[in-house]
């Protein structure tokens, strides 16, 4: 993995515990975490999060999973007219670029996508300033709400910020929603740049955990 390749994007389509579970899935993302951004309220929490806007933030390998394919993803996973101000600025249809070709490409492709006849997409596109990670309760929601999977993966990931970061805790998250299955995920850690011992002794953890 070469850190060229390592893009950000941080993406607001309603509660941001699906889109965790959703993008954190891919096979090219190696960490999500959930938070605010998008507003100008310093140090927003989940209870007051002023005019800020519920986002994932995602790190992804671009040589393995390009900006377009999540921008795909994005805009055939939610209906932008829906969510907005269904909670006021809490829940936008938001993208937040980190560099100008990033906003080529996510301009093109919204205008794309369009023209396929999905009418206008009413996704405010603007220049990323901040992100603020919300409380660890949220990260991983899904994972979160099986105490066996939490109890194992301790084991070799033992604080909630190395659990936030996991790339295997965001396949597991994906898991948990029922985006992706087990089987999937063993295949790629098959292909993940550790030893073959580090593989087998992450599948065989994987694969004790009670659902």
């Amino acid at each position: 993995m070469s850190d060229c390749k390592i893009q950000t994007l941080t993406l607001g389509m309603g509660c941001f515990w699906s889109p965790d579970a959703l993008f954190g899935q891919l096979t090219g993302i190696i960490r999500t975490r959930v938070g605010f951004a998008g507003g100008t309220t310093d140090h927003p929490t989940y209870r007051q999060l002023g005019d800020h806007t519920e986002t994932v933030e995602m790190d992804f390998d671009s040589g393995i999973l390009s900006l377009e394919t999540l921008l795909n993803v994005f805009w055939s996973s939610h209906n932008p007219v829906n969510v907005n101000d269904y909670k006021g600025q809490q829940y936008r249809s938001l993208i937040l670029f980190r560099d100008p070709t990033q906003n080529n490409v996510i301009r093109e492709v919204k205008r794309t996508t369009e023209e396929r006849g999905q009418g206008i997409l009413d996704t405010e596109v603007a220049p990323f300033t901040v992100f603020y990670p919300v409380e660890d309760r949220h990260q991983k929601y899904y994972l979160k709400r099986y105490p066996d999977a939490i109890k194992k993966l301790r084991t070799i990931i033992p604080t909630d910020e190395e659990l936030t970061n996991s790339t295997l805790a965001a396949r597991l998250n994906g898991l948990a929603k029922g985006y992706t299955n087990l089987e999937k995920i063993i295949n790629e850690i098959r292909t993940w740049q550790i030893s073959g011992e580090e593989q087998e002794e992450i599948i065989h953890l994987i694969k004790q955990i009670k659902w």
